[in-house]
């Protein structure tokens, strides 16, 4: 009951909080360029300054974990391959396949890890999260820009990857922040702690604006691929990566961490690369809002069934 309760406590603010959202929304508070505007602000100011102040925050020595950070790496990249034969397998469509591809595999590890990190073992272990953010992010987005440009029939564009990979928000402030730390900068009090006021503002905006970019009108369009992408986004790929992990010996927070890795949902710039790439945005944003919707469920089971096993 103990580990119910637990996991029940972590889930449901996200849940409540994505429900304000998307109720905002209905009643007409948010229209699209606000949610356009206010994604755009929260991905390249509120959310880099989070993962700034939580990675400055960190001792890096008790949270820095290399062989972590390749297994992680490596795990999403053998993930990526796996998925890449099977996709096309599955699917026809072109257009389609690289939308697929990417909500299988694309975690929102930012908006969720975090504060799932930090709801199950306190804001001094977030470090660890954090860090693996400046790792796993930019592998995202690069293995997004092959699925999706080898499903168009073009060519990746490698210095565009790179340049798209140094110029983003999140990968600089992590930067920023493993600087400060390396190099013991103190930041005066007062920026400390404007830093810190601002950074508590990201996690609820996101998921509440999250929840208002929820539709539900193109379900039969796409209720094929949306049941593979759901099913396999928060149930197969937890399924198969979570034993991967436990055998290598993680647990803890590690374990929570990698778990967030694999059974988050669908990363929200999914959608928004999709509609750069000529891929099936329609599609990719579906994605995003069903399995937004449905980890709510799924992630309380597996942080239930790793607590009750003793492994988190």
């Amino acid at each position: 009951m103990e580990n119910i309760i637990l996991s029940f406590n972590v889930v449901l603010p996200l849940f409540l909080t994505m429900s304000l959202g998307y109720l905002l929304k209905h009643l007409n508070m948010f229209n699209n360029d606000t949610l356009d505007t206010m994604n755009n602000v929260t991905f390249k100011s509120f959310l880099p300054i989070l993962l700034f102040y939580n990675i400055y925050k960190t001792d890096l020595k008790g949270v820095f974990n290399l062989k972590l950070i390749i297994f992680a790496a490596t795990s999403v990249i053998a993930l990526y391959l796996l998925l890449y034969l099977i996709v096309p397998l599955i699917e026809k469509d072109n257009k389609k396949r690289g939308a697929l591809l990417q909500g299988l595999f694309r975690s929102n590890f930012v908006i969720f890890g975090i504060p799932i990190i930090e709801s199950l073992f306190g804001s001094e272990k977030v470090g660890v999260a954090a860090l693996l953010v400046a790792v796993v992010v930019p592998l995202f987005n690069v293995l997004s820009v092959f699925a999706l440009e080898t499903f168009r029939g073009g060519k990746p564009n490698f210095k565009k990857i790179f340049t798209g990979v140094i110029k983003n928000p999140l990968i600089i402030a992590s930067a920023l922040g493993i600087l400060t730390l390396i190099l013991k900068i103190k930041i005066p009090t007062p920026i400390e702690k404007t830093i810190s006021d601002i950074s508590k503002i990201a996690t609820p905006l996101s998921l509440l604006l999250l929840g208002a970019t929820f539709k539900f009108d193109e379900i039969k369009k796409y209720r094929k691929q949306t049941t593979i992408a759901v099913l396999g986004k928060t149930i197969l790929v937890p399924l198969i990566m979570l034993p991967i992990c436990i055998i290598f010996g993680y647990r803890g927070v590690e374990l929570a961490t990698l778990m967030i890795v694999f059974a988050a949902p669908t990363a929200v710039s999914s959608f928004t690369m999709a509609q750069q790439m000529d891929s099936d945005s329609e599609l990719a944003g579906q994605i995003v809002v069903f399995t937004s919707a449905f980890c709510v469920v799924t992630v309380f089971l597996w942080i239930f069934i790793l607590k009750q096993i003793s492994l988190i």
